[in-house]
């Protein structure tokens, strides 16, 4: 090891020699360790063997014989000669597989003392070689691409509520191994009550047993109750497993009451989701940018809630439009998303409301936007009041552009018209949104200041990635 530390320090290149001794050696001592393991299961199986060859300690049964008794002491004597060898050789295996893994650890440690002295000489570059991961890390990384590999093979049969057909299609289309859709007929009988048929039941059954995806819409109490209808069948059919996707979690702004008598509807939901029934595992429900987070704790039982983010689709319409500033319309926003753009180096600015007499104005509280490319991030919007004052409030102090983007454009009685060109709120260069909400996202302008980010790729990393 010292002759190899001192190649080492000539140069670049003893490089790959001492790199392939330090592999070698990590490999001895895995195959070291695994024969003491087999071996210590060897003895435990022969140990255990001999135990059961000793009459007394075997359930009482009669011995035929004094010579079956003198004939099954002498192989329970036998047995105990074996194993004392078999321990022997295990205490062996045990002092070279600890002698090696200590040689291993006193040659990396000494090759890359010789490497830091050859990178002082200008010679070689040490962190290339080494870097900051350790082998335990490496090895992490290697399993979790293993566990990645496997959850990328497993197949879904989609079954959608109607706003999110479409993107049950493109799923389909893009990842034609991996998912299959079944289109579902919702219906309704002459007096209101549901008539639902979900494919992929006739004529032949390719649900049961199967993992199965449902892509749902809670845009309106009506279509939710029929939602809910359908994941209780489902869950009814014999299938593996239940993934629900439901970009937009509708009442998470309702989990709190301030009276008496009102009805906080987060948790209504959350108790119709719980009391759903098993398929012999929780139901995955996957929600974007909950407006609470706390929300995912009022489930229990037969659902696990999944919170994921949006803010990865805005990465690459940063880079796109050369923002260099986000700014964040409240605190609480700020709190929740800004460290996610810190490996961005983005100047951040928090805004916030205060009041002057019965008015609340919305001014800058941290950061500085003059002369920047902003986007004023949140999770969602409704009439949008906040959300223009910032901007405005971000123009006046000398921003170069102003653009927003929220997970979640709700815009309740088409509130999104007044941001649109020639609306009272036009104030943003450039109004991001995702397709959470498709029943909104579709009327859209197409020629206006919004841009739709679509989640679908996002969709398929995050039900790998849980």
């Amino acid at each position: 090891f010292t002759q190899q530390a001192h190649q080492a320090s000539r140069g670049h290149a003893t490089v790959s020699s001492s790199n392939r001794l330090r592999r070698n050696l990590c490999f001895q001592t895995f195959r070291l360790k695994m024969r003491l393991v087999n071996a210590l299961i060897l003895l435990a199986a022969r140990e255990a063997s001999c135990l059961l060859s000793v009459p007394a300690l075997r359930p009482r049964v009669a011995l035929s014989s004094t010579r079956r008794l003198s004939k099954e002491l002498s192989k329970g004597a036998d047995l105990e000669a074996e194993n004392a060898k078999l321990r022997k050789q295990v205490e062996d295996l045990a002092a070279a597989a600890k002698q090696a893994e200590e040689a291993a650890a006193m040659h990396e440690a000494t090759a890359k003392k010789a490497m830091l002295q050859a990178e002082k000489a200008g010679e070689v570059n040490a962190d290339a070689l080494f870097g900051e991961e350790s082998y335990r890390m490496k090895w992490n990384r290697l399993e979790y691409a293993r566990h990645l590999g496997a959850q990328r093979r497993k197949r879904y049969q989609i079954i959608a509520s109607r706003p999110c057909e479409e993107l049950a299609l493109r799923l389909e289309s893009e990842h034609p191994e991996r998912f299959h859709y079944h289109e579902t007929k919702w219906g309704k009988f002459p007096d209101g009550t549901d008539n639902i048929e979900v494919g992929g039941f006739t004529p032949y059954n390719v649900i049961s047993g199967e993992r199965v995806l449902f892509l749902a819409s809670f845009h309106n109490n009506d279509v939710t109750l029929s939602q809910f209808q359908v994941l209780v069948m489902l869950l009814q059919s014999f299938i593996e497993e239940l993934v629900v996707v439901l970009p937009f979690y509708p009442v998470g702004t309702m989990e709190r009451t301030v009276q008496e008598g009102q009805v906080a509807t987060a948790n209504t939901y959350a108790q119709m989701f719980s009391n759903l029934p098993s398929c012999g595992r929780p139901t995955r429900l996957i929600i974007y940018d909950l407006h609470t987070l706390q929300n995912r704790f009022y489930m229990h039982g037969s659902v696990t809630g999944a919170l994921k983010t949006t803010i990865p689709l805005l990465y690459p319409v940063i880079a796109r439009d050369k923002i260099d500033c986000v700014a964040f319309p409240d605190d609480g926003a700020a709190k929740r998303f800004a460290h996610m753009f810190g490996h961005l180096g983005l100047e951040i600015v928090t805004c916030g409301k205060v009041r002057d007499g019965d008015q609340r104005i919305v001014n800058v509280q941290d950061g500085d936007p003059s002369g920047k490319r902003v986007v004023i991030v949140d999770d969602l919007v409704q009439t949008g009041g906040t959300l223009y004052e910032c901007g405005k409030v971000l123009k006046e102090l000398g921003a170069q552009s102003v653009s927003a983007f929220v997970a979640h454009g709700v815009f309740p009685k088409e509130a999104w018209r007044r941001f649109a060109k020639g609306g009272d709120r036009y104030v943003f260069e450039k109004f991001w949104l995702t397709n959470s909400i498709p029943t909104i996202t579709d009327t859209l302008p197409k020629d206006d200041c919004f841009e739709v980010l679509d989640l679908m790729d996002q969709i398929v990393f995050d039900l790998d990635n849980h």
